[in-house]
């Protein structure tokens, strides 16, 4: 078992994520005495695995009570979002909110790309997997929906790169998708209800959540409010977006 822990811990350190129907990542979330094992040996290394039922993906990262230790005393450290810059910790809520909460919404409800008709039969079924829920958005649409708001053409170019590289985010032409770490660095419980009651309120209210269109179109002050909380939210934040 400890060489399996430590085989796992390494190929996730090497791969930075692997699919939760990994026969190796299945087995630490059904087997309490491996998965035990594999927190007790990624704690001392001050570290913690990451993962939730909406995600196909699982990663590790930094345990919450060593951060400071890393990244310096919260009165002098600096932004460690992946040193991403406002604008680019801004594109990423945006995608978040487009591409996650739409995709939460399908599986909570047991809706898949291909049936937007709800099985209420099907309610005690598995929450289907993300490949099977997540919807990309246009690349177009949001630039110009968001290109004036996040440093134009140039700029987004620039944090689509970046994002992509970090794994947040997939480019297929011009559709953007989800990366394997977009539903698992952010952090839902706390940004779901700061968008829906807060930065996009107004958009919501038109839009219930229930109803969630595949691209949020955002216009006008929704849009400049949306922005302006997503960077005074995480832009400039000592706490990391996990």
């Amino acid at each position: 078992m400890n060489d399996d822990a430590q085989i796992l811990i390494a190929r996730l350190l090497t791969h930075q994520t692997l699919r939760r129907d990994d026969k190796m990542v299945k087995r630490a979330l059904s087997d309490e005495q491996f998965r035990i094992e594999v927190d007790k040996r990624l704690l001392e290394c001050g570290m913690k695995l990451l993962d939730n039922v909406y995600a196909d993906h699982v990663t590790i990262a930094l345990h919450r009570n060593v951060e400071p230790k890393i990244f310096g005393a919260k009165d002098i450290w600096q932004n460690n979002n992946f040193g991403l810059t406002r604008d680019g910790v801004a594109l990423l809520v945006v995608l978040w909110a487009q591409i996650i909460l739409p995709k939460r919404e399908r599986q909570e409800t047991h809706t898949t790309i291909n049936d937007e008709q709800n099985d209420l039969f099907e309610k005690d079924a598995p929450i289907p997997r993300a490949e099977d829920t997540s919807i990309g958005i246009s690349y177009t649409a949001l630039l110009s929906d968001f290109g004036d708001k996040l440093g134009k053409k140039t700029r987004m170019d620039m944090n689509l790169g970046v994002l992509s590289k970090l794994g947040f985010i997939e480019r297929r032409g011009d559709v953007i998708l989800e990366g394997p770490l977009l539903d698992l660095m952010m952090d839902t419980d706390v940004l779901k209800e700061r968008i829906i009651n807060g930065a996009l309120t107004d958009v919501f209210k038109r839009a219930p959540l229930a109803a969630v269109p595949r691209r949020v179109p955002l216009e006008g002050d929704a849009a400049n409010d949306a922005i302006a909380d997503a960077t005074a939210d995480t832009g400039d934040s000592t706490e990391p977006l996990n």
